[in-house]
């Protein structure tokens, strides 16, 4: 499973299945949540924290993109709030949950599959706002996400993004590190499962119907934001909440940026 065409198949079967098993990042906004952000009242999650409102600015009237961004949480709040708001991905499941919540609160926003590197059905500055929370790992080349984003975006647009430090995917795995409490590197940024993993263990990942995920490298993630022509305004850290590995207790391994389209 090398071709990109399988492993974005593959990534788009796995989160249907969390989707539909209403896992974290597929659980929509409640109606209260909504009918309070009608009223002024919300908060829209990049990082485990809430992002300052300042880094989107004023959303009515503005055109919206979420991108690789569905589950019911992001999109509903920023349609409440008054944007016109579109929300692409993969997984056909994540974006009944934004269906959902939209008929449900009698949201405008529309809703498109498809891969986040690839935006060929929307025209050059088609939108004012980019909202890309953490998902960018879960393609092969990032800065394809950063060119096609810098290319929709009208001038002046805005870029929130979000994304993982790689140093998380560096580790050796093996349990007993993590009862130790050891980072024992292993892997070299960037990081990929598809090659790095040996096949047995590609094979039981495809058979569990876990996404294959890719580890990119800074120069990537914020390197190519300036590459693509942004300019970076605004950046944040934040630890994570729920650690999942030994490093995570030990620095903050969650970043989000806020990159502008000056021209």
């Amino acid at each position: 499973m090398t071709k990109s065409k399988d492993y974005l198949e593959h990534n788009k079967k796995s989160w249907d299945k969390q989707a539909l098993a209403n896992q974290q990042w597929s659980m929509p906004v409640s109606a209260e949540t909504v009918a309070k952000a009608k009223e002024g009242e919300w908060e829209l999650y990049a990082l485990p924290t809430p992002i300052d409102k300042k880094w989107l600015g004023e959303v009515k009237g503005k055109r919206v993109l979420c991108l690789a961004s569905a589950g019911g949480q992001q999109a509903p709040i920023l349609a409440a709030i008054g944007g016109k708001v579109t929300v692409l991905d993969l997984s056909t499941e994540q974006l009944n949950k934004d269906k959902q919540v939209a008929l449900r609160d009698n949201l405008d926003l529309t809703t498109v599959e498809g891969d986040m590197t690839n935006l060929e059905m929307f025209a050059d500055n088609s939108f004012d706002i980019i909202v890309h929370p953490i998902s960018n790992h879960y393609v092969s080349d990032v800065t394809k996400i950063w060119r096609e984003c810098y290319r929709v975006l009208g001038k002046g647009g805005r870029l929130i993004s979000s994304f993982y430090n790689p140093v998380i995917f560096i580790h050796d795995r093996d349990p007993k590190y993590t009862v130790e409490g050891i980072v024992k590197p292993m892997y070299k940024i960037p990081y990929a499962d598809l090659t790095d993993m040996t096949q047995a263990q590609i094979e039981e990942k495809r058979n569990k119907e876990e996404a294959f995920v890719f580890g990119h490298s800074l120069q990537d993630l914020i390197g190519g934001q300036l590459q693509a022509g942004f300019l970076i305004k605004e950046y944040e850290e934040a630890f994570q909440p729920n650690p999942r590995f030994v490093v995570d207790h030990y620095l903050p391994t969650f970043i989000a940026t806020v990159a502008i389209k000056l021209q």
